[in-house]
């Protein structure tokens, strides 16, 4: 299997693992949030004590920023390949944007579950800070080199 290809495979791998995610009823969503507040616990990170109620709605929120950040990396793992680097990271937060707003759209669907723009706000922003995050990291890799970053 060539590069394009797996690149491709991840890309839709991960939007798979994202609509399972938002398949889930929101109680099974709660659960697991709680399952994850558990871990830290363990960790020796008790988010209770630092977001109090806000907990629950921390881990949500932020797994949200997480999966869309990942998204927006493979996306532009797959759009480097077909366009200019600066398409390339427009169209990456472009496709991110619109899957959220797909993902929010399949979730008015699902028991316990709703459409939340707020949400696709949130997945966005996690495309957002992958874009800035990349960009200044080639900017720093180009100047490095001497090159001038387009």
């Amino acid at each position: 299997m060539n590069k394009k290809r797996v690149k491709l495979l991840a890309l839709i791998l991960w939007m798979i693992i994202i609509f399972v995610f938002s398949q889930m009823p929101g109680n099974v969503s709660d659960e697991n949030s709680k399952f994850v507040i558990y871990i830290f616990n363990l960790l020796g990170l008790d988010l209770n004590s630092v977001f109090g109620s806000l907990a629950n709605f921390a881990v949500r929120k932020g797994a949200h920023f997480t999966e869309y950040f990942i998204l927006y990396m493979l996306f532009l793992n797959v759009l480097r390949d077909r366009f200019t680097w600066p398409k390339a990271l427009v169209f990456s937060l472009l496709g991110v944007f619109l899957y959220a707003c797909t993902d929010e759209f399949h979730q008015s669907f699902i028991p316990g579950r709703g459409p939340a723009f707020r949400d696709v706000l949130i997945d966005t922003s996690g495309g957002l800070v992958a874009l800035t995050a990349v960009y200044i990291r080639s900017c720093f890799k180009k100047r490095n080199k001497g090159d001038i970053v387009t």
